[in-house]
């Protein structure tokens, strides 16, 4: 994992901040007596630490993890209620529904580093992150359908990236679904040994880092900005995003490095 470079941008309780190399801001989701199971008040912290990594020029990518064992057991049965949650300190910023559309609409690549099993709503936020890798030892599911729930608000995401097929005999029949075979489905970028995971993740959050940032969030909110449209709305759309692109100074530095056969120089600008 990274190593320390600057302080939190806020004290949270749910889930644990670290900022280090290549840009990178590392998210622990805290809540180890209950296998980072997530609840309205890591929920609620989640909204303000995506929100903060974004105003920080500084941070390229963020990496979403669990602390010990677990990636996240699902949602917290024991904190569902209608707002808010216990020890609450910030204000509400949002709930699970909300968490899942910043995820999706993120301009700073997120990547779900997924240590251990990842089910109900914490596969929701494999599935909303921009990438994930796992451990290979990793499970994944929806077990709802076991205590009589059904896994309502995930559905939206994992539909974007899970066959139909798939999808429905995880959520009707409650199965778990091993890391490897997230990996075949699309569900996973990676799986991996459990003494190659922070390598995984290093690799791709380095080659996040040696990308113009200002080509990875504009492409990015385009991606977002088209995901459910129609194609006669989806391509005048990109058409348009391709021209706030090629204004950047990074795109003129881009075409003009490669004419001179040279590296770019990327400002972010």
């Amino acid at each position: 994992m990274a190593t320390p470079t600057t302080p939190p941008t806020r004290l949270y309780a749910k889930i644990r901040t670290m900022s280090g190399a290549h840009g990178v801001r590392t998210l622990t989701l805290f809540n180890p007596e209950r296998r980072n199971a997530i609840g309205p008040q890591m929920i609620n912290e989640l909204l303000y630490a995506i929100d903060d990594a974004h105003a920080d020029e500084s941070v390229r990518s963020l990496v979403l993890t669990g602390e010990g064992g677990a990636f996240c057991a699902g949602g917290d049965f024991a904190q569902m209620t209608p707002s808010g949650g216990e020890g609450q300190v910030l204000p509400p910023k949002g709930d699970y529904a909300d968490l899942l559309l910043a995820m999706m609409r993120a301009e700073k690549p997120i990547v779900a580093r997924v240590n251990g099993p990842a089910m109900g709503g914490g596969l929701g936020l494999v599935a909303a992150a921009t990438f994930a890798v796992a451990d290979v030892e990793a499970t994944l599911g929806t077990p709802e359908i076991h205590v009589g729930l059904f896994p309502m608000m995930i559905m939206a995401v994992l539909a974007r990236v899970v066959p139909r097929r798939e999808l429905v005999e995880m959520m009707v029949l409650g199965k778990k679904m091993s890391a490897e075979r997230a990996v075949s489905i699309g569900l996973l970028n990676r799986a991996v040994g459990a003494e190659f995971l922070d390598a995984a993740v290093s690799e791709m959050t380095e080659a996040i880092a040696a990308k113009s940032s200002v080509a990875v969030r504009l492409g990015l909110r385009a991606f977002a900005a088209q995901e459910d449209l129609d194609l006669d709305k989806a391509l005048p759309l990109l058409r348009t995003k391709l021209g706030e692109v090629l204004g950047t100074d990074d795109a003129r530095e881009g075409l003009t490095a490669f004419l001179e056969k040279r590296p770019a120089v990327w400002t972010g600008r």
